[in-house]
């Protein structure tokens, strides 16, 4: 017992890894009508450029305000930010929420390169 709390506590302390990204299934998704594009950086980054059409909440943010963008589970969810680990970490939480159609399109310079070649 106490190894497993040892284990429990060890894997609570990492940092959250990101989720594998996925430009092709990221530009398949917003192929369809119902499709939500979500930019997780900060508004400095948003600021910078962003993919048109993106709503802004940041990944620490997004269990509480997906929602308002999505409030059914089923829609498919694009998430991105500037490299794709804080969209790989809001990915992670939009699952754990039961969102079954989450795509981590990865870094927005990559991703909007993908978008502009379709």
């Amino acid at each position: 017992m106490r190894t497993l709390l040892a284990v429990l506590s060890l894997a609570l302390s990492l940092p959250a890894a990101a989720g594998d990204t996925d430009q092709a299934a990221a530009v398949e998704a917003m192929q369809q009508p119902n499709a939500v594009l979500i930019d997780v950086r900060t508004l400095e980054e948003v600021a910078e450029g962003a993919i048109p059409g993106a709503r802004n909440i940041g990944y620490e943010q997004i269990g509480q305000r997906i929602a308002e963008v999505a409030p059914d589970k089923d829609t498919p969810i694009v998430l991105y930010c500037r490299s794709g680990r804080r969209s790989g970490i809001a990915q992670d939480s939009l699952q754990v929420l039961g969102y079954s159609r989450v795509i981590n399109g990865g870094g927005y310079l990559d991703l909007k390169n993908a978008l502009d070649k379709d």
